[in-house]
């Protein structure tokens, strides 16, 4: 590990000479490119130099123990070892989970997308439900959210769509993929009996023109008349676009803008996206064969949280958090179930990293789950 590291700090300091060179401010590529390397390597250099000052404490107080006759200098030598000791330990702890591999799409934005699954009207009303709960919780992480696509019914939501950007994103968002499940009185009850309805969650991490190429040879694209609500336009222009990915038979229509152009870019944009996860998602399931126990990200079917707001009631099935705070949490304040999910994650990664770290890594999943009533 300490080898590793030193590595590390060669290499910081290879790009620090390189940002101090002023000529690199006209390669604004290179600049970008450098500084986030950079930034990414400050806290394991800062945590690993703090390491190394402890540990020359540590070795200071050591020989004042061994060599000092001093009662008074020996004592207090003793209880500095004692509190150093303890720092190094968390020092070292925290190094080992620096150099975990990390997720290389952690710091993308994402397309979220949220569908009414099973439960008729009540699905409809949750995932609006869900959806005004996600918004909350953005705007408390200062994340800027826009919607691309909706599709409402009488009572809420049937499908919404919505780009998410801030700081990594995908890095807190991409354990909300899955089936949330939903146990109350719906609003259209008038016998009171407790229903279970679902919708799913899909975090897709956003997928830039380079590093996913949508091929338009394997794309057909259909321009129609709007239906439903929509003003003057509607059903007098073919301004909808409905495009398909024929090699994977992947459809997306878009219809809420009234310009053609407008719409077709919504749709291939959210096409590229649904790719470029479908693609990553492979990639995990080939892994996830390999080794096992990390939360899921990827398993669209994966039930993963269960709202019961009879008993006020969250559980994530994935990890057995049970929570007795629903109401506080269905209005945004998600901060910490996707708080202890990160740390869950980030502690098998530790187990599974202790013999072998690499450099380049794609972050791990599982299906672990348990039962709920």
């Amino acid at each position: 590990m300490f080898d590793k590291l030193e590595l590390i700090v060669k290499r910081y300091n290879e790009l620090m000479q390189k940002l101090a060179d002023p000529s690199i401010y006209d390669r604004q590529k290179e600049f970008k490119e450098v500084s986030e390397e950079r930034s990414n390597l400050e806290e394991m250099v800062e945590t690993y130099q703090e390491y190394k000052k402890v540990q020359n404490e540590i070795a200071q107080a050591k020989e004042i123990l061994n060599n000092e006759s001093d009662l008074d200098l020996k004592e207090m030598a003793k209880e500095e070892l004692s509190e150093k000791e303890v720092i190094l330990d968390k020092l070292i702890a925290k190094l080992k989970l620096l150099l975990v591999p990390k997720d290389p799409l952690d710091d993308k934005n994402v397309m979220m997308e949220i569908r009414a699954g099973a439960g008729g009207d009540e699905a409809s009303i949750f995932a609006a439900d869900v959806y005004r709960m996600y918004q909350n919780y953005f705007k408390s992480l200062h994340f800027k959210s826009e919607v691309v696509s909706v599709s409402k019914n009488a009572e809420g939501i049937k499908e919404i769509i919505v780009n998410v950007s801030g700081s990594r994103v995908y890095s807190i968002l991409k354990f909300e993929s899955g089936v949330h499940r939903v146990q109350r009185v719906p609003k259209t009850e008038a016998q009171g009996r407790i229903h279970t309805s679902t919708i799913t969650v899909a975090v897709l991490p956003e997928a830039g023109e380079i590093e996913f190429v949508l091929d338009m040879n394997e794309i057909r694209i259909d321009v129609y008349r709007s239906g439903g609500s929509g003003g003057q336009s509607v059903n007098t222009t073919d301004s909808a676009v409905r495009v398909t990915h024929i090699p994977t038979g992947t459809v997306v229509a878009i219809q809420d803008e009234k310009s053609q152009i407008k719409n077709k870019d919504k749709a291939l944009k959210i096409l590229r996206n649904r790719l470029y996860d479908q693609k990553l998602r492979e990639a995990r399931e080939k892994e996830a064969q390999e080794r096992k126990g990390q939360v899921g990200t990827g398993d669209r079917s994966e039930r993963i949280r269960t709202y019961n707001f009879p008993q006020g009631r969250l559980t994530d099935h994935r990890i057995g958090l049970t929570l007795y705070n629903l109401e506080a949490i269905i209005e945004g304040d998600l901060h910490h179930v996707t708080e202890t999910l990160i740390t869950h994650h980030q502690a098998k990664l530790l187990g599974s990293s202790d013999d072998s770290i690499s450099a380049n890594n794609i972050g791990r999943n599982s299906n672990t789950e348990e039962d709920d009533d």
